[in-house]
């Protein structure tokens, strides 16, 4: 079997995780993957607090003391840096359909919010600049959603999109940012109360 040993910060789930992923570099200098599991002799985790970022995730530190892991708990398919990097691209595209979901409730809201909010006797998505805001959120949100499709797609056929995803992450949590605060903006002050999740969705991808 091995011995391992090290820690890693800001993982997510870590304080709750029964079972752990680890990638470490062995004696002879091959990055392998072994299964933990929570209860092993040398293994413990700790919880970061105060986090205002992706609040909805529980994050924290894991620590490996001299954790005996058998043989039958290494990963036998992934070998070098292939088999995190390939998480580390599933991850980064999952967050790109995750952004967009986020910024298409906010338009809901603003939306609705719009709609129903009267000004000087008339509802505030009769001005044009509502209007143009609600219009360009939406074409953003549909062009993401689109590259979405096309990489997965792509993925599908078995194409290298490693690339893709990357920049498909960027721009998708870049546009997104920007669209949940435009969105607080048209809420005013109501924008930062969580009775409209607006904020809420600004802290999370933060």
């Amino acid at each position: 079997g091995y011995l391992l040993n090290g820690s890693k910060m800001w993982i997510s789930n870590a304080p709750i995780a029964d079972i752990f992923v680890i990638w470490a570099k062995t004696k002879n200098d091959n990055i392998c993957g072994f299964l933990l599991e929570r209860g092993m002799e040398g293994l413990s985790t700790s919880k970061i607090n105060g986090k205002f970022s992706m609040r909805a995730s529980s994050t924290g530190e894991i620590f490996m003391k001299d954790v005996f892991v058998p043989n039958e708990n290494k990963l036998p398919n992934a070998k070098g840096l292939s088999g995190p990097f390939g998480c580390l691209n599933k991850a980064r595209y999952g967050i790109s359909w995750g952004v967009l979901g986020a910024a298409n409730n906010c338009w809901k809201i603003s939306k609705e919010y719009t709609e129903n909010r009267i000004m000087f006797k008339k509802p505030l998505a009769a001005n044009q600049l509502i209007q143009k805001k609600l219009a360009d959120i939406q074409t953003e949100i549909n062009l993401g959603l689109a590259s979405c499709l096309l990489t997965s797609k792509a993925m599908d056929q078995g194409r290298d999109t490693v690339n893709a995803i990357s920049v498909l992450k960027r721009n998708n949590c870049k546009k997104s940012l920007g669209i949940v605060r435009d969105c607080r903006d048209m809420l005013g002050a109501n924008g930062l109360v969580e009775e409209y999740h607006i904020f809420q969705s600004v802290n999370q991808y933060d």
